[in-house]
């Protein structure tokens, strides 16, 4: 291999060459361009590392250096529009029937309250005396049937009053007699209890659904009421039915009889 041999004079131009390197190192120029607001800083460090060695000079002009530029980001400041979307508004939801209850007169409250004594006391007592006893079950259910009479008088009334919504049509008299005819049904077959029972049961759920969804001119308070009345009656009977199922039966059958 052939050696190179450096001058003297060469020698001189290499360390005058990188002293005025290092002095551009320290100050890099800025150069702006154009009316673009971008501030381009040029430096020369890493274009002078990768392409400058000191034992092997490339004659380079200076303007064929790779410029090695640091661009600035800019951000839009300009007030921004921002439309308003209309915003679909929902029709809100009536409040459920029940939520009317607080807003019952007080002296019906009391009365219905009171009246719900009958439908609770036979299967209360037959739970704790851990018996059946069929005379307490048949007040229950002539209770029960009573009742159905009665709100079957509740809509004739209504229908019947000046100045009501309901009027006295074909409808509102026909339906305000099947509660009855449910009661009838349940007393001509009481001497089998347990159907007299269910039959009770099922004139409650119908007078309900008729009050509620047929003819819906009761106040809403008065609905609540019903409401409240039927779960209570429905309950009651349903224990009265499982505690003849599972506890053995106790005393007279009817009121007149006796063992």
């Amino acid at each position: 291999m052939s050696k190179i041999s450096l001058g003297p004079s060469m020698l001189h131009f290499i360390q005058k060459f990188s002293q005025a390197s290092s002095k551009m190192l320290k100050y890099p120029f800025i150069v702006g361009l154009g009316t673009s607001r971008r501030i381009e800083t040029l430096s020369l460090k890493t274009c002078l590392q990768q392409n400058f060695s000191p034992l092997f000079l490339r004659p380079w002009p200076f303007s064929s250096f790779p410029v090695c530029m640091s661009k600035t980001q800019y951000y839009h400041t300009s007030p921004c529009s921002f439309k308003k979307q209309k915003q679909e508004v929902l029709p809100s939801r009536p409040p459920k029937t029940i939520t009317y209850l607080p807003d019952s007169p007080k002296p019906a409250l009391y009365i219905i309250l009171t009246g719900l004594i009958p439908f609770i006391a036979p299967p209360l007592v037959m739970v704790m005396t851990k018996s059946y006893i069929p005379i307490l079950a048949f007040t229950q259910m002539a209770y029960g049937a009573s009742f159905l009479s009665f709100l079957g008088g509740i809509r004739w009334g209504f229908t019947l009053s000046e100045g009501s919504p309901a009027k006295p049509d074909f409808l509102n008299l026909a339906n305000s007699t099947a509660p009855v005819v449910f009661s009838w049904f349940a007393f001509l077959i009481s001497d089998r209890l347990s159907e007299a029972i269910v039959t009770v049961i099922i004139g409650l759920g119908t007078a309900l659904h008729i009050e509620l969804f047929l003819l819906p001119h009761y106040p809403n308070w008065f609905k609540a009421l019903r409401i409240v009345v039927t779960l209570v009656a429905f309950l009651s009977f349903v224990i009265t039915l499982l505690v003849k199922v599972i506890y053995p039966e106790k005393g007279p059958k009817r009121p007149g009889n006796v063992e």
